[in-house]
């Protein structure tokens, strides 16, 4: 069998050739995307689509609640969910973190899902986060896939093949029943999923926790404490975080002032909006909209 080492070297080798500065960028296959970060970036707030994230060179953690989240090449992420969350990435020039994401496509998921048939339900319920142990099969997957990248008419032609065999073994893993019950529909879990997309849909609206426990079909308390179990975090606690990182993805566009940037996530107060960004960034709107920029050129 192929060594963690081994195959984290071989993915890199691909993948290198593709890479066009830090950041997280698009590839010609859509739903597919490259990693790289030539420094060390410190915990930060995050907010993934849910995907997969494969790591061929480097490390990062991920914070969620009291959860320490570890991805390398020995471990791949599953998200399932977009939760917001804290994460510290491990580059360097010399070796910079390198990687590659891999939408997970609603549609496809339920077709595959349902071509696979029941499964064996665990008791516990789905980490909606959560990093996988890397099997030669996920190996072999990813790496058919990045190979596809380099050849237009492979990549057009087998791409959609090259992603389905890296979800089949995403499904295959601990993590299926997480990636299952989001198309299932039934349980706690698939609940609080729909209360989640809700607000990922209308975050500049005020919900209050009988609303939301109502659209899940719980009691306040009940909803309250599944909601916690999944998100690591209040109702409040979680609306408030995704509004400031939507704030931030605004603000970096460089076509929203802070004003706007504070209506636009529904906050009322524009000193307020500034006081729970600066203690959830480190830092004022303005300052830090000017240092990622930097560190983006």
């Amino acid at each position: 069998m192929t060594s963690t080492a081994q195959a984290g070297n071989a993915l890199a080798t691909v993948i290198a050739p593709l890479i066009e500065g830090d950041g997280i960028k698009p590839t010609s296959l859509p739903g597919v995307s490259l990693l790289c970060l030539s420094r060390h970036q410190a915990r930060t707030p995050l907010l993934y689509e849910p995907s997969l994230t494969i790591i061929a060179q480097g490390r990062k953690i991920g914070y969620l609640g009291d959860r320490e989240i570890h991805y390398d090449p020995g471990h791949y992420l599953v998200q399932t969910l977009p939760l917001p969350f804290e994460c510290e990435t491990y580059g360097s020039p010399e070796a910079p973190l390198l990687g590659i994401s891999v939408r997970l496509d609603p549609a496809l998921l339920s077709e595959m899902v349902t071509a696979m048939g029941n499964a064996v339900q665990q008791a516990h319920t789905p980490l909606p986060m959560a990093s996988v142990a890397m099997t030669e099969g996920m190996q072999d997957a990813v790496l058919r896939l990045a190979r596809t990248l380099h050849v237009s008419v492979e990549c057009s032609t087998m791409g959609t093949a090259r992603i389905r065999d890296v979800v089949f073994e995403a499904l295959k893993s601990e993590q299926g029943q997480a990636l299952r019950a989001l198309v299932m529909g039934h349980g706690n879990y698939s609940r609080i999923v729909q209360v989640l997309s809700k607000l990922h849909t209308h975050f500049a609206q005020d919900f209050s926790v009988e609303q939301l426990a109502s659209q899940a079909n719980m009691s306040p308390s009940t909803f309250h404490q599944h909601f916690k179990q999944i998100t690591r975090s209040s109702p409040a606690q979680y609306l408030k975080r995704l509004r400031l990182i939507k704030a931030q993805q605004l603000l970096l566009q460089d076509n929203h002032n802070v004003n706007q940037t504070a209506a636009a996530v529904g906050y009322r107060s524009v000193p307020q909006f500034s006081r729970d960004y600066k203690r959830y960034f480190g830092e004022p709107p303005l300052q830090h909209r000017r240092q990622e920029q930097a560190l983006r050129v």
